[in-house]
């Protein structure tokens, strides 16, 4: 495996990436309903890019396949970081964030799903907060959670 920078050739992919994932792998935390406002399946490639190309974004890839990706920006917040559903488990997701944790100084904070929560808490992050995202009148439960350094 191989970890490198964003592309903006890799956005679709990403995307692809994030759609499928949170519809695979997270769907023994939230309804279909949640599911479906999560990550809808549109995506606006412009704004996915531009957010990627403004952040710390990483690619991991295996056999030229996007196997997971992750984004941090410079005040230390961890937007995004998803792994393919047939490669969890791999350690992926650990070296994802270990580059993106070295990517800046202070404390960290992410929004975690009830999926990647004991992920995070095994990183040595703790829950300041659960709340309640809405998206399309739809709300799904995340935490808040804060990486000290």
């Amino acid at each position: 495996m191989e970890i490198r920078k964003y592309q903006q050739s890799d956005c679709r992919e990403c995307t692809e990436l994030f759609y499928n994932t949170v519809h695979t792998v997270n769907v023994k935390d939230y309804t279909k309903e949640q599911l479906d406002v999560w990550a809808t399946g549109e995506v606006d490639l412009e704004k996915w890019n531009q957010s990627l190309q403004e952040h710390y974004s990483i690619v991991a890839v295996e056999n030229n396949v996007i196997v997971g990706f992750g984004d941090i920006d410079k005040t230390g917040y961890l937007d995004r970081l998803f792994v393919h559903a047939n490669y969890q488990g791999r350690g992926i997701a650990t070296a994802i964030c270990n580059q993106l944790e070295l990517a800046v100084e202070g404390n960290i904070i992410t929004h975690a799903s009830v999926t990647a929560r004991p992920f995070f808490e095994k990183r040595g992050y703790q829950v300041v907060k659960e709340q309640q995202a809405k998206r399309q009148g739809t709300y799904l439960t995340n935490y808040v959670m804060v990486k000290e350094r």
